[in-house]
């Protein structure tokens, strides 16, 4: 009989556990020190951070950092001790949750713990084994853990191909209908691999044709997109059509949990039978009142302005990149994928002279993360950049990219080998 751990130990560790021993501690589990933002210490250096989804920059918003503090020395951070259903439930976490139903203009909304978890277990819940899920085939590993605990059918359909999605929809609502059950359409508001906005708007006006319930995943769209922050289907102008909207605390809020807002029956369904929040402790009050206070002030006049800063810093770093000839794809959103040729270890070797000798910190993305083929440097722009900050990272990418293109990073690489 096989030994499990003799398997695990002889596989090569996947995409990307085979690079993992040379990897750990600068590539992949890199240590970033010091206050939240986009000047921290790593390697013992001082770098400009652009790593963080940290939008607004609130987690170093001195009223956040109040709160939060104030919080936990009020409470700790046990209190409400067992899971909401049983004995983790106050008023604080009902307060929180009318506020989200609010913002998002839906009846009501239930908290999650963590984003992730609260995302698998809602597709597990409010689907079965009669229902059709259609997907967007870039959804995020969240969504798509969810997707896999479907025990029906579920059909993938191109990135953002309304035509593709039109055609596997039309597929899907057929089967549906001859086994008795629904069709759930789930994607995301924001790609947060691509900076893509997901195409929420053409989706929504496929309602007028076909049966189905539409959720999404607005991880990097909540409190940052549309004229209020109300997320991807504000912007887009189609929150009524949007069944369920998820929403994630670890973006724009800078903290931990998410919710899914929704009608009021659907979420009171959900209370009921979300196995991940059913059988795990509720989120502790510290956490709770400082997500309060996050929420008060994204739904402000400063949060306004908190987006105007972010979306600035955006646009002037994309226009950059742009005008200095880089690929950075279908970047709409506030995350800057800067895409460049070749492959792991070249890309490893650009990191590294831009750690090292531009002290810019910036993660690099490959397979599994995205498509295989592909690799990027990840660029959030934040409200606590600042012009210098994007003026002076365009100046160091226009210098890599000349090495790249004189074939530097190449020699490096072939350096390695020999040695």
């Amino acid at each position: 009989m096989l030994d499990i751990f003799d398997r695990i130990e002889r596989d090569s560790g996947g995409p990307l556990g085979q690079y993992f021993d040379q990897a750990f501690g600068y590539y992949m589990y890199p240590r970033l020190e010091g206050e939240l933002g986009p000047h921290m210490v790593f390697n013992g250096k001082e770098v400009l951070n652009w790593s963080l989804n940290n939008y607004l920059g609130l987690a170093n918003h001195p009223e956040v950092r109040k709160a939060d503090a104030e919080a936990a020395a009020q409470w700790g951070l046990a209190y409400p001790m067992g899971a909401r259903m049983m004995s983790g439930h106050t008023r604080y976490h009902e307060q929180l949750e009318k506020m989200f139903a609010d913002f998002e203009k839906k009846e009501d909304a239930f908290l999650f713990n963590f984003g992730y978890q609260g995302i698998v277990s809602t597709i597990d819940a409010i689907t079965n084994r009669h229902d059709v899920i259609v997907y967007d085939a870039e959804c995020h590993a969240c969504l798509m853990d969810g997707i896999r605990l479907h025990t029906g059918s579920k059909y993938k359909y191109r990135h953002n191909n309304i035509v593709d999605c039109e055609r596997v929809l039309a597929r899907a609502c057929k089967e549906a209908d001859e086994n008795g059950g629904g069709v759930l359409l789930i994607t995301e508001g924001v790609y947060g691999m691509t900076g893509a906005m997901g195409i929420l708007d053409k989706i929504a006006a496929l309602k007028a044709k076909y049966n189905f319930r539409f959720m999404i995943d607005d991880a990097h769209g909540f409190g940052l997109l549309g004229e209020h922050g109300r997320g991807t289907s504000e912007q887009l102008g189609c929150m009524d059509a949007v069944d369920l909207y998820i929403g994630a605390f670890a973006k724009s809020m800078a903290s931990i949990g998410g919710f899914v807002a929704g009608p009021h029956k659907i979420i009171n369904y959900l209370r009921a039978n979300l196995r991940s929040q059913l059988y795990a402790k509720s989120q502790p009050m510290a956490f709770v009142l400082g997500n309060i206070k996050r929420m008060q002030i994204i739904d402000s006049p400063e949060g306004d302005e908190l987006r105007r800063k972010c979306w600035q810093i955006t646009h002037a770093i994309q226009d950059g990149f742009r005008k200095e000839g880089f690929d950075i794809g279908e970047a709409e959103a506030c995350v800057t994928p800067v895409h460049i040729r070749g492959g792991v270890a070249q890309a490893t070797q650009m990191a590294k002279d831009l750690r090292e000798n531009y002290r810019i910190f910036c993660s690099i993305v490959v397979y599994p993360v995205i498509p295989p083929g592909m690799v990027i440097f990840r660029i959030v722009s934040t409200a606590a950049h600042t012009m210098e900050d994007v003026e002076y990272t365009l100046k160091a990418f226009k210098e890599i990219k000349a090495k790249l293109d004189a074939g530097v990073y190449d020699d490096e690489v072939a350096a390695m080998t020999i040695e």
